[in-house]
């Protein structure tokens, strides 16, 4: 039991993270930061949830799926079409905008079963490229190529009316509350059986994991998170593009957990930071436009180096930093 309020508790940890990021609405309402700030943090969140989906598949599962940017944009889509087109409450157009998407993801995870590694990433890329193009055709369901643009923000439970602030603290919420979901759920039996079956399917089946169960949990865990990523989206944005959901995000969302780490909650946090809120920050400046256009090199590279030098991501350096500095306190306390 006290090992709960240790300071060092992971859950405490994603508490004081979700804090910190919400924090940054007072420092807008003092004027010490500005108000893009929010937009370019809210994303960041929202593309680490993605991205954390994307790692439990990959880092946890040993599956590689190139399709997480196409779910995002269908429920996306399937959340503001029913907020501009029925009188239902927001709670239940989330609600469906989650569970659809995730049934497709079933289906998905019944592809493989039958087959893996690359010829998986071009049957989910695929996917993602159908759902592009149904975006773009689709008139009735998404505006086409001209977009969904929503007239206002979502009331919350019928009667609270959000705003852009009010928006960016329900996207830190869910943030804090997807991470403690999926840490207790990958210190569980079920986090057990993915690294299981992604380092052996034999020894998996050998020690009674149900190798295929599995794997359609991974893909269905994997598309809820990209379809809740993508519902916060659209309602913080308030607007949905067919390419905004192309296989340059998805390659992104790759990237972060790349750079984060695999199996890392915090490094798939680290990854987004690094990846997207870093260079919008300092590269997309105004004031020096030519900067823009390094960003895909300064990704890339980021990338390579990370393969190269840290190829469990930064949350690796950051676990082997507090390795040594324990193995260190270790020697003092055993020459005293």
């Amino acid at each position: 039991m006290k090992d709960k309020f240790k300071f060092n508790n992971p859950i405490i940890g994603y508490i004081v993270i979700g804090l910190v990021f919400a924090s940054l609405v007072l420092f807008v309402n003092m004027g010490v930061a500005k108000v893009a700030y929010l937009s370019t943090f809210a994303a960041t969140m929202v593309y680490t949830i993605a991205a954390l989906g994307l790692n439990i598949l990959l880092g946890y599962s040993g599956l590689i799926s190139l399709g997480t940017a196409g779910f995002m944009g269908f429920a996306a889509y399937i959340s503001g079409y029913i907020m501009l087109n029925t009188s239902l409450p927001f709670e239940l157009g989330v609600l469906a905008a989650i569970v659809i998407p995730t049934l497709l993801g079933v289906i998905v995870g019944f592809m493989s079963l039958k087959i893996e590694g690359i010829y998986l990433a071009i049957a989910t890329l695929a996917v993602s490229e159908i759902f592009r193009e149904v975006f773009t055709q689709l008139d009735w369901f998404t505006n086409g190529s001209s977009g969904m643009i929503l007239k206002s923000y979502p009331k919350l439970l019928g009667f609270y009316q959000l705003d852009q602030k009010g928006m960016y603290l329900l996207i830190c919420v869910v943030m804090v509350v997807v991470f403690i979901l999926v840490h207790l759920a990958m210190k569980g039996y079920i986090g057990r059986s993915f690294n299981t079956m992604r380092s052996s399917e034999p020894a998996a089946k050998a020690m009674g994991v149900d190798v295929y169960t599995s794997k359609v949990l991974s893909f269905s865990i994997a598309t809820a998170l990209a379809s809740i990523a993508g519902v916060l989206y659209i309602h913080f944005f308030r607007v949905s593009l067919p390419n905004t959901w192309s296989l340059s995000l998805s390659l992104t969302l790759l990237a972060i957990i790349v750079v984060g780490g695999f199996r890392s909650i915090g490094g798939t946090l680290l990854g987004a930071i690094l990846l997207y809120a870093f260079t919008e920050i300092f590269f997309k400046n105004p004031a020096y436009p030519f900067l823009a256009n390094l960003t895909p090199i300064i990704q890339g590279l980021l990338m390579i180096l990370f393969v190269m030098f840290w190829p469990n991501g930064i949350a690796s350096f950051f676990s082997g930093l507090k390795q040594k500095m324990l193995s260190k306190n270790i020697e003092k306390e055993s020459t005293k």
